[in-house]
């Protein structure tokens, strides 16, 4: 959520900012709104002021031992208008909160002004695409052959887009989740295992409600949702709290498997592993100092490219255009993974700089050593990986002539010493 005070100081600064992200949302819009209830809340002050000095002539006039019957009609007639106008002002100003929440994060200077993906800009690269003298294999026909993957039985279990990992692919999954754990703890963030239902405050806090509940995994008869990231749980560790200016920056980690109904996803990238329901996820958050929070931005986008060299995988990372940027997100930094089998890049990590939309939404301050009034503080959040996409990346960059996988050499202590998956 944006701060209230800077949007009435600066509409056109947010027109623009909506303009830049090809947004349907209008300043129009909040001007009539913050209009409406500004007006209402002069009225009611004014009313109440008419009805403190009607309270003081009544008095008065019992004091004289005066009549007050005309006094004291007056007086409950002011009362009845301000009981009107309560609720006028009351919804006003939970049209305009609505409102607000529906309004994305500005994007901050330094990404790019674009209307799609294609307007991203690429910042870098690593590596050369795996070549092969054969005929690259996508990896759901790698899996499979493997007697890995299986979503012929998943679908039977649940439905289309989920995955049964056998053996193999089941260690392998495991030893992903270890590996980039390991490597979280060794880059000083605090593992956590959060919960992996959350309430619906916690989403509005983070940005996923009220605008994406159709993309969300709602339990029946509740106000809870199936996480669709661990940033939910994690962002919202410290909802309503005041944190130490010496514990920043906190930085977290989770390993949780992800619920996605990809609602709007119909006839995208629904074979395999790039886009199920649900899947395995390791998360990186960060709470900062506003000062520093475009450091600690680089920080998690070095350590995710850093994940993807460590198991020799070709990658770019691309700036995010206005008009790609995520709902919550200031900057964010897509990293794309090479897939050798399908001759293309997918999305394997995001890094973003929320600033502080989340903290807003959230009610997160941090206070400062002079005593100052608190602050909202900035959070970010990053993949450091997903689990099935970086199997993907793995199963289509290193397949051999024979349909055979050699495993990274990082991975091979964490795959018991399996340096090879064959059929």
């Amino acid at each position: 959520m944006l701060d209230l005070k800077f949007l009435q100081k600066n509409p056109e600064y947010l027109a623009q900012a909506l303009t830049d992200r090809n947004s349907s949302i209008t300043v129009q819009t909040f001007n009539r709104l913050d209009k409406n209830r500004r007006n209402l809340l002069s009225q009611v002050e004014q009313l109440k002021a008419a009805r403190n000095q009607a309270s003081n002539e009544v008095a008065q006039a019992k004091r004289l031992n005066q009549n007050a019957d005309d006094l004291i009609s007056k007086l409950s007639k002011v009362s009845d208008e301000i009981k009107s106008l309560d609720l006028l002002t009351s919804k006003a100003q939970e049209d305009l909160s609505t409102w607000m929440l529906t309004v994305p994060n500005i994007p901050h200077s330094s990404v790019p002004i674009g209307k799609d993906e294609s307007e991203n800009i690429q910042v870098k690269q690593f590596g050369e695409p795996h070549s092969f003298s054969f005929t690259a294999k996508e990896h759901w026909e790698l899996g499979s052959n493997l007697k890995g993957l299986d979503f012929e039985r998943a679908s039977k279990i649940t439905g289309s887009r989920f995955v049964v990992l056998w053996g193999w692919a089941a260690l392998l999954e495991r030893a992903l989740c270890n590996f980039f754990l390991d490597f979280h703890l060794s880059k000083k963030r605090l593992e956590v295992s959060p919960p992996f239902i959350v309430n619906r405050q916690s989403m509005i806090g983070t940005g996923q409600l009220p605008k994406f509940e159709e993309d969300l995994f709602k339990i029946s008869k509740t106000e809870y949702f199936l996480i669709p990231t661990a940033e939910v749980s994690l962002t919202n560790l410290h909802a309503n709290e005041i944190l130490d200016i010496k514990d920043l920056p906190l930085q977290y980690c989770a390993q949780t498997p992800c619920f996605r109904s990809e609602a709007g996803a119909a006839g995208k990238d629904t074979k395999g592993l790039i886009r199920q329901h649900q899947f395995t996820k390791v998360e990186m958050v960060t709470f900062s100092h506003p000062d520093t929070s475009y450091d600690m931005l680089e920080k998690m986008r070095t350590d995710a490219e850093e994940l993807l060299e460590l198991l020799g995988l070709h990658y770019r990372t691309v700036n995010l255009c206005t008009g790609d940027l995520g709902f919550s997100s200031s900057k964010t930094y897509d990293i794309e993974v090479w897939l050798s089998g399908q001759n293309c890049y997918k999305e394997i990590s995001s890094c973003s700089n929320c600033e502080s939309f989340q903290a807003r939404r959230a009610n997160i301050k941090f206070r400062t050593t002079s005593g100052e009034k608190p602050q909202f503080i900035h959070t970010l959040n990053g993949s450091g990986l997903p689990i099935g996409r970086t199997i993907v990346a793995i199963l289509e960059s290193y397949q051999q002539k024979d349909g055979s996988i050699i495993i990274p050499k990082k991975l091979i202590p964490y795959m018991n010493g399996l340096e090879c998956i064959e059929g």
